[in-house]
C-alpha cells in the first residue's frame, strides 16, 4: 500500500511539538508492515538544506503568487516530498511565524499550497508514484480533502486531529484565493463562522478522522472539549476513532541516548542516579540525590496548565522537594517562573526555550514528570517519562488517562500502577497528587515498582502502526464499496 502524508513539520528536519515527532516515526513503523509513505512537507530552508541531491519530481506554475516545484528525497530514513516555494518557504524564523512571535500575515495562502500540492500528488502529478490513500494531518494539512473532493477516482483521505485548539481559521476574503468550488463556502463545506476554516474542513471532506488517544476522540464531540467543531463531530462520529500515538523507541531509548550523562535500562535503573546529578547542576539546583525531583517539560500555556503549576509552586517546595522546568510560550508565565526560580534557589530551576538535549536528561534524571494539561489529545512526554523510569503525575484527560495507571489502592495491590493521576486540574488537586507521589518517592521498593511497570509498557509504534494499517485499508475498502455501488447505480 502506498500513502501520501502531508504536513507542516516532521522530525528531525523541522519541530515545534508533537505533530513533527508522529510525522517522523510513524512511517518507518509502517513500512515494517508493508505500508510505504512518502511524506509532502513545505520546503523550509532546513528541509532543502537536508536535501541537496532532491530531484525535481514535479512542476506548480503560478502557485499562490510565484512558480514552485516538488523535490523527492531520503533523508533519516524517510521518503520526503518537499514543497519548493521560495516565495512561501524561503524566509528566517519559525515554520508558523516570525523571530519575534508573530504568524506570518501569509499563512492562509502558504498552507493552501501545501493541501493544493498534497491533492495533485494524489491526484496523479507524480509520473511514477501514486497514493492509495491520503493521511492529512493537522489544520495545515485540512484542505487536502477539499481540494480532492470533486473527482471521482480519488484516494480516500484520513485526517489526523492532533489539537482540535489549533485550527487555522481565516477571513472570508481569502476563499476568493483557494481555487475551490464557489459551492463549498457553506456550512457543508470550508465556511466556519463566516471564515474558511481549514481544521473544519479536513473534519468535513475526509473518509476518516482519527484524533491520537481513544479519551479524546470522546472528549471533543462534547461542548466541553468541541472547540465549537462538536456538532460537526457528532455528525460524523461514525468515521472518527482515537489512536495512541507511540514514541520512536530508538530515538527514545535510555539504554543508548547520548543525550544524557549515563545510560541504564530497566534492570539498572540505579543508575540513573549520574542523570540527576547532571540535570541539578545543569539548572542550577542543590545537588542532593535524596531530594525528591520534579521535571516538567512542556509548551508555557494555559492548555498545559502551567498556570495550575505555578499556583502550587510553593506547596511542591514545602514539600521539599525540587523542580525542573523546560519549555517555552506564555512571557507572563516565563516572568512567573523566573521569579519562583528566584524565589526558591536552589530547589527550581528553569530554561527556556527548546533544547532536545535537556529534554532527553529531564526524562532520566527526574524522578517525576508532572502534565497538569486541563486537555491533552495525546501527550508525549508522559510517554517518554514511562520508558525512562521518570514517574508520570498527570492529569486524568485526554491521552494522559488512556497512557498511565494511576497507583491506587487496588493498582497498587495488583502492580499495575505506572503513575498518579489527578482531577480536577486545579492547585488543590495538583498538591494532592505530588503530595502521593512524594509518599510513594519515600518508599524505595514502592517506587522502584511504578518504575518497572512503566519502564515494561510498550509505548513503541507497533501497536498504533497497525491500527492505522487497518484504517487505511479500511478507508480503501469502503471507497471501493461506494465506486461499485455507483456503478451499478448508473447501469
Amino acid at each position: 500500500m502506498r500513502v501520501l502524508a502531508v504536513a507542516s513539520e516532521i522530525y528531525p528536519l523541522v519541530k515545534t511539538g508533537g505533530l513533527a515527532d508522529v510525522v517522523g516515526a510513524l512511517p518507518p513503523a509502517l513500512r515494517r508492515l508493508g505500508v510505504r509513505v512518502r511524506t509532502l512537507v513545505p520546503g523550509y530552508p532546513a528541509v532543502l538544506a537536508a536535501l541537496p541531491e532532491a530531484r525535481e519530481v514535479a512542476v506548480l506554475p503560478r502557485l499562490f503568487g510565484g512558480d514552485a516545484r516538488i523535490l523527492a528525497g531520503r533523508v533519516h530514513g524517510l521518503d520526503l516530498l518537499a514543497l519548493d516555494a521560495p516565495h512561501l518557504f524561503a524566509r528566517a524564523g519559525g515554520p508558523y511565524a516570525d523571530a519575534a512571535g508573530a504568524d506570518w500575515p501569509d499563512n492562509a495562502q502558504r498552507f493552501a499550497a501545501l493541501c493544493r500540492a498534497g491533492a495533485a500528488v494524489a491526484l496523479g502529478a507524480l509520473e511514477d508514484w501514486r497514493p492509495d490513500v491520503v493521511h492529512a494531518h493537522d489544520w495545515q494539512a485540512g484542505l487536502v480533502g477539499a481540494y480532492v473532493s470533486s473527482p471521482k477516482k480519488r484516494p480516500p483521505v484520513v485526517f489526523t486531529v492532533h489539537n482540535l485548539a489549533f485550527q487555522g481559521k481565516f477571513d472570508a476574503a481569502v476563499f476568493a484565493e483557494l481555487g475551490l468550488p464557489q459551492g463549498s463556502f457553506n456550512v457543508d463545506g470550508v465556511e466556519y463562522y463566516g471564515g474558511v476554516g481549514y481544521l473544519k474542513a479536513g473534519l468535513q471532506y475526509a473518509d476518516r478522522i482519527t484524533t491520537v488517544s481513544p479519551t479524546y476522540a470522546t472528549e471533543i464531540t462534547t461542548a466541553a472539549w468541541g472547540m465549537g467543531l462538536e456538532g460537526l463531530l457528532q455528525r460524523r462520529s461514525g468515521v472518527l476513532s482515537g489512536i495512541l500515538n507511540g514514541v520512536d523507541d530508538g530515538v527514545w531509548n535510555p539504554a543508548t541516548d547520548e543525550r544524557i550523562a549515563a545510560t541504564y535500562d530497566r534492570a539498572t535503573v540505579a543508575r540513573r542516579l549520574p542523570n540527576k546529578a547532571a540535570l541539578q547542576e545543569r539548572l542550577g539546583l542543590d545537588g542532593d540525590p535524596a531530594a525528591f525531583l520534579i521535571g516538567v517539560v512542556s509548551r508555557l500555556t494555559w492548555q498545559k496548565g502551567i498556570d495550575v503549576l505555578l499556583d502550587g509552586v510553593d506547596g511542591i517546595v514545602g514539600r521539599g522537594a525540587q523542580l525542573a522546568v523546560l519549555g517555552a510560550g506564555d512571557a507572563e508565565f516565563e516572568r512567573r517562573l523566573r521569579a519562583a526560580a528566584a524565589a526558591h534557589p536552589g530547589r527550581i530551576g528553569c530554561a527556556f526555550g527548546y533544547d532536545e538535549s535537556l529534554a532527553h536528561l529531564i526524562q532520566a534524571g527526574a524522578d517525576a514528570l508532572l502534565v497538569p494539561s486541563r486537555f491533552e489529545p495525546c501527550g508525549l512526554t508522559q510517554l517518554y517519562a514511562l520508558r525512562y523510569g521518570a514517574v508520570p503525575v498527570v492529569a486524568r484527560v485526554g491521552g494522559l488517562a488512556d497512557t498511565v495507571v494511576d497507583a491506587n489502592e487496588m493498582a497498587l495491590a495488583a502492580g499495575v500502577a505506572t503513575g498518579v493521576q489527578f482531577y480536577p486540574v486545579d492547585a488543590h488537586m495538583l498538591d494532592a497528587a505530588v503530595g502521593r507521589a512524594a509518599a510513594l518517592f519515600a518508599d524505595p521498593r514502592a517506587w522502584a515498582r511504578l518504575q518497572a511497570n512503566g519502564m515494561r509498557a510498550d509505548v513503541s509504534w507497533r501497536r498504533p502502526a497497525r491500527r492505522y494499517a487497518s484504517l487505511y485499508g479500511e478507508a480503501l475498502a469502503s471507497r471501493a464499496e461506494r465506486r461499485s455501488r455507483r456503478a451499478n447505480n448508473g447501469a
